[in-house]
């Protein structure tokens, strides 16, 4: 069955709990063939960026009584789902963001894989496998002495991320695709007895609400910026010892304060812990098993903060063989299936790709729209929520929602200038994509500016001074 916006925003709506008629309060207007992709996935960007700020006005209307309605245009979510590739810094492309030997690669058996060595510890474990030098044709060279499968293990097995492509029959056929097919697109749970938690009405749908981000790369920093966007107070807690790529900390940072804890110190925990006791939303994208190890995992958080809001986010699902491998975006599209539908479909002899990081991006306003709709519940009922997102759930999804045939054929190319806007920032003077939906009483906005990793103090009166 082929899906629209509407119909793909009635699933997000209906997966979080809500009412029907709120639907008829949303406008979803332009093209579905908004980006080069068989899949539907301008219709994607618009569904959910739609769904987060519908989710926001209903927090809106139960803490004040206001109604208001939400537009969304296709062209627009779809340039948004391109942020990270559209920033500009003094009129200049942004630093680039793949590493010289990340990319697709034929191995010995005439399966691809895909490497994704943008971090040092990652590129140094493929390195070690294959026992080769830094540069693409020794990596090139070494993999044809490797069936993909065999890297693919071998790289689990060492902590590093390199996964074999797939036909989509073949990850259907793979018992980690069918323990994902039994979990919800957003899951959203009550772990713990709290009363309501009054919160100060502003001007947003989110003012007055607080969020600690403690996530890295595109889809957790997608949900905080979007928070942000609709006026919490986000802090995004980073490690001072762990890598990051600048373009999104540039691209994602819009709307945050920034500063740096490393948990593996017991200050930095002390000091997290009390940051978290005027905490409404506690967002997290770390490995599997990793932030339990420090202490903050959703039970711990909820008994630490009762009436928390926890939002989980990994790669691969939350049951099956793989739900604790390690994962980004373009693994999961190359391990799903969906790189080599999108080359069949464009009649390409070499994997293709979405043209954009779909993945990632639905899943961070996935994780927003679970955030608020907790939110919501939590002032009416009570108690401490968990929502979970996955980057392989989200990428079923997108599977499921239809084609539309050969997607560079329909593109329907436009100018994304007129999304664009400039501001002053912690890196200069930045160039990006603005947010694409339109709440007729609350306008998206973000109120602070992009800023350097950690360059404020863990205090959350630093946002009561600005």
């Amino acid at each position: 069955m082929n899906k629209d916006g509407q119909d793909l925003l009635e699933d997000i709506w209906q997966t979080g709990g809500g009412d029907s008629d709120a639907l008829t309060s949303v406008a979803l207007t332009g093209s579905d063939a908004a980006l080069p992709s068989s899949f539907r996935v301008g219709a994607v960007a618009q569904s959910t960026i739609a769904a987060a700020a519908l989710a926001g006005t209903r927090l809106y209307q139960a803490n004040t009584g206001v109604e208001q309605t939400v537009s969304v245009d296709m062209n627009h979510a779809a340039t948004e789902f391109l942020s990270e590739r559209n920033i500009r810094v003094d009129r200049r492309h942004a630093p680039r963001i793949w590493d010289s030997i990340a990319g697709v690669y034929e191995c010995g058996d005439g399966r691809w894989i895909r490497l994704h060595t943008n971090f040092e510890h990652h590129r140094q474990g493929v390195l070690n496998i294959l026992k080769c030098d830094y540069d693409r044709n020794a990596v090139a060279a070494a993999l044809k002495k490797f069936e993909a499968y065999e890297v693919e293990d071998q790289a689990a097995a060492a902590g590093v991320v390199s996964y074999a492509m797939r036909t989509t029959d073949e990850w259907e056929a793979h018992p980690q695709c069918q323990a994902i097919d039994l979990e919800p697109l957003v899951s959203i749970e009550r772990i713990g007895d709290a009363p309501p938690i009054e919160t100060r009405v502003g001007e947003q749908p989110m003012s007055g609400y607080r969020v600690l981000d403690l996530t890295r790369i595109i889809a957790g920093p997608v949900c905080g910026r979007t928070l942000a966007v609709h006026g919490a107070d986000v802090m995004r807690v980073a490690g001072p010892h762990l890598p990051y790529v600048p373009v999104l900390v540039m691209d994602a940072g819009r709307g945050k304060r920034s500063t740096y804890l490393d948990l593996r110190k017991e200050a930095a925990k002390q000091n997290l812990g009390e940051l978290l006791q005027s905490t409404n939303v506690f967002v997290q994208g770390f490995r599997p098993g990793a932030i339990a190890g420090l202490g903050f995992d959703p039970d711990t958080v909820a008994k630490k903060r009762p009436g928390i809001v926890y939002v989980s986010l990994c790669a691969w699902g939350y049951s099956g063989p793989w739900a604790d491998r390690r994962g980004y975006d373009s693994l999961v599209q190359t391990a799903s299936g969906i790189n080599l539908a999108e080359s069949e479909a464009a009649g390409e002899s070499t994997p293709g790709e979405l043209p954009c990081q779909a993945l990632d991006h639905a899943s961070g306003y996935l994780m927003a729209f679970g955030a608020m709709r907790a939110l919501e519940r939590q002032r009416t009922e009570g108690g401490s929520w968990h929502v979970r997102v996955s980057l392989a759930r989200t990428g079923r999804w997108i599977q499921n929602a239809g084609r539309i045939g050969n997607g560079h054929s329909v593109y329907n190319d436009f100018d994304i200038a007129q999304y664009l806007q400039t501001e002053h920032s912690g890196f200069g003077e930045l160039t990006c994509v603005s947010h694409a939906a339109k709440l007729s009483k609350t306008p998206a906005r973000w109120r602070y500016p992009s800023t350097p990793l950690g360059v404020h103090k863990p205090d959350w009166s630093i946002f009561d001074a600005v």
